[in-house]
């Protein structure tokens, strides 16, 4: 069977859009177990004051928010995602907190509704290997670079080195009876092997490209409340539980709770995590 890329993005922004609160509720947590990483990403892509930044598959915008700390009132930051609900809550946040140089707006990354030329910097957290046609929305993000802007992503790297994220699926996939993905396919480790990113960023014209991998442990007070967390923040999750009984389910949570309390101890659950940091120059 070929690959739907209109099908598959229609399903993505389903399911995150019933999961953009669940998500967002999280966010404290989401933002400290990314802090460093979203330092090193800001500072990859030469984040500076007064700089006009555009995030791609910004989600409800953490890192979005994290870029207008850095341009300041002077500058410009454009939090872009496919899932309007996640734009909403972007849009409700920044709002609040009355940062006017961060607007939201509903665009796919392969087709950004922007200006040529127009941004210093182009951000990406954990959605790049999410995109179906990675290199129509590298082109993207090349044109609406300046000369010598930056882009910079954090992905995960592989399944085995983010086990709180790959146990669960796994377990579901085993339980349902559901078959792995194609090969090639997007999905969160689709480009988690070091030199695919570089590749790509090669072959859709970037220079000065770099790689770094580092670690990003996730914490928790306890196993039970990570596997709560992906239960109310995962729309794929959600997805793949669809059409089972509650008593079912709760089955399934709890096997994953089980195999999760391997990284519980008396200080409390910590899971490791690996991510890769990619950037280059226009």
């Amino acid at each position: 069977m070929s690959f739907d890329a209109d099908a598959y993005k229609k399903a993505v922004t389903e399911e995150w859009g019933r999961a953009a609160k669940g998500w967002h509720a999280w966010i404290p947590e989401i933002n400290e177990w990314l802090k460093n990483a979203t330092e090193r990403m800001l500072d990859a892509a030469h984040v500076e004051h007064r700089h006009k930044v555009i995030d791609i598959a910004a989600g409800d915008g953490g890192q979005s928010i994290a870029a207008a700390e850095r341009v300041g009132l002077h500058g410009e930051v454009l939090a872009t995602d496919i899932v309007p609900e996640f734009v909403e809550i972007a849009t409700f946040v920044t709002t609040k907190m009355g940062l006017k140089q961060l607007k939201a707006a509903v665009m796919d990354a392969e087709e950004l509704s922007v200006p040529d030329k127009h941004y210093d910097a182009a951000i990406s957290r954990l959605g790049l290997m999410y995109l179906p046609n990675l290199q129509r929305a590298l082109a993207e993000i090349g044109r609406v670079l300046k000369p010598g802007g930056r882009v910079s992503a954090v992905v995960f790297t592989t399944a085995d080195k983010t086990p709180f994220f790959s146990i669960p699926v796994r377990l579901i996939r085993e339980r349902r009876g559901l078959s792995a993905p194609i090969a090639g396919q997007p999905g969160p480790f689709s480009l988690g092997m070091p030199g695919i990113l570089a590749d790509q960023f090669e072959r859709a014209g970037f220079s000065e490209i770099e790689e770094e991998v580092f670690d990003a442990p996730l914490r928790f007070r306890s196993a039970e409340e990570c596997v709560r967390w992906r239960r109310e923040a995962s729309g794929t999750m959600q997805q793949m539980l669809s059409g089972m009984d509650d008593t079912a389910k709760a089955a399934i949570w709890s096997e994953i709770i089980e195999a999760l309390k391997q990284f519980e101890d008396e200080s409390g659950f910590e899971s490791p995590c690996e991510l890769l940091l990619c950037s280059a120059t226009k």
